[in-house]
C-alpha cells in the first residue's frame, strides 16, 4: 500500500530530518512507527502526504509510491481523493464549525469517486458524535476531538490513513477506544493504517508490525511479537527493566542509553 525507498528530507536546505529511511505498510496491515521527540515521525508522514513544503520541508533522494504508484508532486487533497487520508497531530479539526460540518467538509474528497458520505457509520463508530453533532467542534474535549478527526478519515473512505500520534494528550479511558477503534476499522473495512505514536504499549496492542526511529532513520523494525521480546524496546520504550537493571540511577540510565545495540 505504502513504499518509502530511501528518502532524505531537508527543512530550509539546511537541516537534515531524515537520512536514507526507508519502510513499507503492506496492504490491509496496521504499522507503528516508534520514537522519541525529535526522531523523525510526523515528518515521515508528512513526506508521504506530500504536506512538507507548507513548511519548507522538502524531500531529495528517494521515492515514495502508494499503491505502486510515485506520488511525489502530488497535491495533497489529490492524494485523499485517491485514498490516503492523514490525521495530522493535534486533530486539526475546523474548530468553528459543528461537529457534522465538519464531516460535511471531509465528504469533498468523495467527488470523483462516486461514493456517497456514510455519516451513519461514523455515528456507529461514536455515538457521543451524534449526540454533538450540532455542537460547535472547538468546544468538544480532547478525546471527542480525535473521535472527531478520525470520524472525518471515515467519511473520506480512504484506503490508508497516516495517524500522527492519536493517544497524545488523551485520558487512558478514551486512548483505549481510540484505539479499539483503529483496530475495528482495519478489521471490517480492511483499512490499512500507518501509526506515529510514542505509547509503545498501545501501539503494540493493535499494530502488526513495528519500525523504531532515532535521528532520522529506522534503526530496528519487526513483527510487533517480536520487538517486544527485544529487551532494548522492553526497557526504553515499554518501560519494564531486565532483572538486575531495576532502579537504576539517571547517571546509570545515560550511560545505558549510549550502549543501545542498535548504535553499536
Amino acid at each position: 500500500m505504502l513504499t518509502i525507498e530511501n528518502i532524505e528530507v531537508t527543512y530550509h536546505h539546511v537541516v537534515q530530518a531524515l537520512r536514507g529511511l526507508s519502510l513499507e505498510v503492506p496492504d490491509g496491515k496496521i504499522v507503528t512507527l516508534l520514537g522519541t521527540n525529535g526522531a523523525g515521525k510526523t515528518t515521515t508522514l508528512k513526506a508521504a502526504s506530500n504536506l512538507l513544503k507548507l513548511e519548507n520541508g522538502e524531500v531529495g533522494e528517494g521515492r515514495i509510491l502508494f499503491k505502486g504508484q510515485d506520488i511525489r508532486g502530488i497535491a495533497p487533497d489529490r492524494l485523499v481523493q485517491q485514498g490516503l487520508f492523514h490525521v495530522r497531530e493535534g486533530r486539526r479539526i475546523f474548530a468553528e464549525m459543528t461537529v457534522e460540518d465538519n464531516l460535511v467538509a471531509a465528504s469533498y474528497a468523495l467527488d470523483r469517486r462516486n461514493a456517497r458520505a456514510d455519516y451513519d457509520k461514523v455515528w456507529d463508530f461514536f455515538p457521543v458524535l451524534k449526540e454533538r453533532r450540532r455542537q460547535i467542534a472547538g468546544y468538544l474535549s480532547g478525546g471527542e476531538q480525535q473521535m472527531l478527526a478520525f470520524g472525518r478519515a471515515m467519511i473520506a473512505r480512504p484506503q490508508l490513513i497516516l495517524m500522527d500520534e492519536p493517544s497524545l494528550g488523551l485520558a487512558p479511558k478514551v486512548v483505549e477506544e481510540i484505539f479499539a477503534t483503529i483496530r475495528r476499522l482495519n478489521a471490517e473495512d480492511g483499512v490499512t493504517l500507518l501509526v506515529v505514536e510514542q505509547n509503545a504499549g498501545v501501539a503494540f496492542s493493535v499494530a502488526d508490525y513495528g519500525y523504531i526511529m532515532e535521528h532520522g532513520q529506522i534503526v530496528m523494525e519487526g513483527p510487533v511479537e517480536k520487538l517486544r521480546d527485544d529487551q532494548d524496546i522492553r526497557s526504553f520504550y515499554l518501560g519494564v527493566a531486565e532483572e538486575g537493571e531495576a532502579r537504576q540511577s539517571f547517571r546509570d540510565v545515560k550511560h545505558y542509553k549510549r550502549r543501545k545495540r542498535w548504535l553499536s
